[in-house]
């Protein structure tokens, strides 16, 4: 049986919603564009991200590995440390994440063009 979209719907398996799945939970889209150009320890990653906690951040690296959407490996350093690497499916989510911060830099460019114009007509 072949289900019938509606305009607007997504049907029960809907990509759009996996794809979403992954990149649900603050700090997430964040954290992969922060690791977009390798791999990073989690003091560069906090460092990276202000704002976020180290108990949020912590959370959110453990949920995106057990996802597979990114990897943590242990150095052998003394004392031991950690790095955190996108997989090749974090990898996949590249053009998601670079669509959607090239929309954000259209919204800002517009914001800023409607606060010249207000600011303008208020003269």
């Amino acid at each position: 049986m072949q289900v019938q979209e509606t305009p607007g719907s997504c049907p029960d398996e809907c990509p759009l919603e996996s794809c979403l799945q992954l990149l649900a939970g603050a700090w997430t889209p964040n954290v992969l564009w922060r690791l977009r150009n390798g791999p990073q320890r989690f003091g560069e990653l906090r460092r990276g991200l202000p704002g976020v906690s180290a108990k949020v951040l912590t959370t959110r690296l453990r949920e995106l590995e057990l996802r597979g959407v990114l990897a943590r490996s242990v150095l052998p350093t003394s004392p031991p440390s950690v790095e955190y690497a996108l997989t090749a499916l974090g990898e996949d989510l590249h053009p998601v994440l670079e669509a959607i911060a090239a929309v954000g830099k259209r919204l800002q460019a517009r914001a800023k063009r409607a606060r010249r114009a207000r600011e303008g007509s208020a003269r």
